[in-house]
């Protein structure tokens, strides 16, 4: 696809090696999903969500997350003008068409449910008056492992489950961080970002991305994945029927930016880590000596792939 070829050159032009993770958010804006980036500091995750909101021409805003941060905070208030005697609606940094949630895992449970009401209706509540936030609309939620880190809250199954897609972003190889060394000595840390998609192009992008096909047989195969999830003994909590949407989401997102007019089994496979595996719990057992991508491969490779992938 064009638009996502410029937007990966533009991207490219601050952060080095991201193409996959532009295609994925990508997909988030076509279904109006939400992403959680996790890395350790340093790798990223801040410039991508910046650049990414520079293409799409979104109005940007951030929220730094620390455990003194208030639910009004991030939702807004209303304040008592002396000027006028009355009070005035101020939303919080949340109403925005992109906003990055920056190490969420900081915040504390109560200051983290505030984001599920805007996340899921995309609307937010500031003291009794709801506020509708602007198409298109974007949480892009950063997080630091949660194990190697002091002074974090996880976020629970319910919050997880309002993440499209969650990302764990890696070190750069050695050929991408020579270039972002020599891309350091330049100075393109300051390029300038331009815009490749208007909202009308999102729009017009989010009405084709729906008419890709899933034919039966693909669809019976993305449920049998799902099905296969509640019944593996090394899962303790499999997916919900809002994953297995979002599955068949991100395969239709895949298929369109590949150019293909259908959904097939491949691009299920490839999506399911990204879907499913911030959904999943596994067994005490089975996190001593699994991992999440070895319980899920080991799922895929138990669900006969249909034969017939063509349109319909």
């Amino acid at each position: 696809m064009e638009k996502l070829a410029k937007l990966k050159s533009e991207i490219s032009k601050v952060i080095v090696g991201k193409e996959e993770e532009t295609e994925l958010l990508t997909i988030a804006l076509l279904f109006n999903g939400h992403i959680l980036l996790e890395s350790v500091p340093g790798t990223g995750k801040t410039q991508l969500a910046k650049s990414f909101s520079r293409c799409i021409n979104g109005e940007f805003s951030r929220i730094q997350f620390t455990p003194d941060v208030l639910p009004s905070d991030v939702t807004g208030i209303q304040f008592f003008n002396p000027k006028t005697h009355d009070f005035e609606l101020r939303p919080g940094p949340i109403v925005a068409n992109i906003v990055l949630a920056d190490e969420i895992n900081r915040a504390t449970p109560r200051t983290q449910s505030s984001l599920l009401e805007v996340m899921e209706e995309r609307q937010v509540t500031i003291d009794g008056i709801s506020v509708k936030v602007q198409e298109p609309f974007m949480v892009i939620a950063t997080q630091n492992p949660v194990d190697s880190q002091q002074g974090t809250f996880q976020l629970p199954a319910a919050q997880m489950d309002r993440f499209l897609f969650k990302l764990e972003m890696s070190y750069p190889s050695l050929e991408e961080e020579k270039k972002i060394l020599q891309n350091g000595r330049a100075g393109s840390s300051a390029a300038v970002i331009e815009m490749i998609l208007n909202h009308e192009e999102i729009m017009h992008m989010k009405n084709e991305v729906q008419q890709i096909k899933i034919n039966e047989a693909i669809e019976e195969y993305l449920l049998e994945v799902i099905r296969k999830t509640r019944q593996h003994p090394d899962i303790d909590l499999g997916a919900s029927p809002r994953a297995a949407l979002a599955l068949m989401r991100a395969a239709q997102g895949r298929a369109y930016i590949q150019d293909k007019t259908f959904v097939t089994p491949d691009d299920i496979k490839h999506m399911v880590p990204f879907v499913l595996g911030h959904r999943l719990i596994l067994s005490t057992e089975a996190s001593l000596t699994k991992t999440m991508t070895n319980v899920l491969e080991d799922v895929l490779e138990s669900v006969p792939v249909p034969v017939e992938t063509g349109s319909l």
